[in-house]
């Protein structure tokens, strides 16, 4: 009990901070937070607050978002950024509030951990169908979100009701079911501390087995972790990306690697697009407060809610925003290349895929292009670029030379742009132009 209570102690200490990592500005509209009663069955009696933004159109998307210990619903609305982001991109936004002592949401019951089994999950999914009711919001855009103990519950209704949602983003949580105990106890110090690591397997049988039977797509997921969170300790991330690409049919080398932020350290699985199937955001150094602006608008466009109301598909398969555009016109040359946006206001990052289509093997390349102008490169990842503008040359690293006929070479980089997002017009690689 010692022990447990140590660590409450430090998960409660941590919740107020964990707001303030999420905090941009408050929200700016004539709409109100609204309690609402009688929506449902609710075996735990959670309360529920609503928030309509002002000239939400037909068929809105809905956000679920879920509060740490010690918190409510008003207080993760007024302390985070997701009421704003509501206000400009026009989705609803439900805000449960666990009222049990301590306020923390049961991630760990055998009744939470089963659809429709009963205790928390089940109020919020009744939330959910009164809000889906009430203002025809749109099934196929129906996500949640949490931090801490809401990002604990954030995994558990991904597991539970896939047929509800349709993607998550959990910010420093744990797998679905590493807070399982049966004792009666909602406290699980082995999980906490980051001692509960399981195969890709084991994870993903835990959210298959709390929906038996179910065989329809799966939600994406996005999780955030702290390196240094000594609440919810850092292994926990590692975990869930297990979990998370395993359910997804995953492996779990990621698709690409950047850097949005510094500090973030981003890896993407089973798509390199904004709405890849899994992601993960690694906070170098940061504890469980998670204090790095501009998080929950990361979520907001994993969503895929920045968009105006474009439908991400749930599936192993992204549908990520650029696609791939081999350049120049088709020749005579012994290599192909194909080289992938995804921009952002000041920046991108480009993934580019080298194919030897020739009869001899490479052991070492050297790809020449020219950066559009106003583009530079930050960082690379698989390859050294040089100068950082202009015309540029990517070698390989030591471990990817060889190329035989037939096979490809990956590699890509984070760089800046002045408003010019447009891609190089031709490649060479060892001195022959690519098609």
């Amino acid at each position: 009990m010692n022990v447990r209570a140590r660590i409450m102690g430090a998960l409660i200490a941590a919740a107020t901070l964990i707001v303030a990592g999420l905090i941009t500005a408050p929200p700016a509209s004539s709409a109100q937070l609204t309690e609402v009663t009688g929506f449902g069955t609710n075996p735990t009696n959670l309360r529920m607050h609503l928030y309509v933004p002002d000239g939400v159109g037909t068929r809105p998307p809905l956000l679920v978002a879920v509060h740490y210990c010690t918190g409510s619903g008003p207080a993760f609305y007024s302390g985070t950024e997701f009421a704003s982001l509501a206000d400009r991109h026009k989705f609803i936004i439900i805000y449960p509030s666990a009222t049990r002592s301590g306020s923390c949401f049961d991630v760990s019951s055998p009744q939470a951990l089963r659809h429709d089994g009963g205790s928390d999950p089940v109020g919020i999914v009744s939330m959910v169908r009164y809000v889906q009711q009430r203002y025809g919001t749109d099934p196929d855009r129906t996500f949640v979100t949490g931090a801490s103990s809401g990002a604990m519950m954030t995994n558990v209704l991904l597991g539970d009701y896939p047929d509800v949602f349709k993607a998550g983003a959990a910010f420093a949580g744990v797998p679905f079911a590493c807070f399982a105990t049966t004792d009666g106890s909602m406290w699980n110090s082995a999980c906490a501390n980051g001692q509960v690591s399981k195969t890709p397997q084991q994870w993903g049988d835990l959210v298959r087995g709390a929906y038996p039977g179910y065989s329809g797509p799966r939600p994406r997921m996005q999780v955030w972790h702290g390196t240094a969170d000594g609440t919810l300790q850092y292994p926990n991330f590692q975990e869930e990306i297990k979990q998370w690409t395993n359910v997804h049919g995953l492996s779990q080398t990621p698709s690409s690697t950047d850097q949005p932020q510094s500090g973030w350290t981003r890896t993407r699985y089973g798509g390199t697009g904004t709405m890849a199937p899994v992601e993960g955001i690694s906070l170098q150094g940061v504890g469980h407060n998670v204090p790095t602006s501009g998080m929950a608008a990361a979520a907001i466009a994993f969503f895929g809610l920045d968009q105006g109301g474009g439908t991400p598909t749930p599936t192993p398969t992204p549908t990520p925003t650029p696609t791939p555009t081999p350049t120049p016109t088709p020749g005579t040359g012994a290599c192909r290349v194909t080289y992938t946006m995804n921009t952002w206001n000041t920046g991108f990052t480009a993934a580019v895929t080298v194919t030897n289509t020739g009869t001899t093997q490479l052991t070492s390349w050297a790809l020449a292009f020219t950066l559009p102008a106003g583009q530079s490169v930050t960082s690379a990842w698989n390859a050294t670029v040089s100068p950082a503008s202009g015309q540029v040359t990517a070698r390989n690293v030591s471990y990817n030379g060889t190329v035989a006929p037939g096979a490809s070479a990956s590699f890509g980089f984070q760089a800046t742009h002045t408003g010019n997002t447009s891609k190089p017009s031709a490649f060479t690689l060892n001195g022959a132009t690519c098609t």
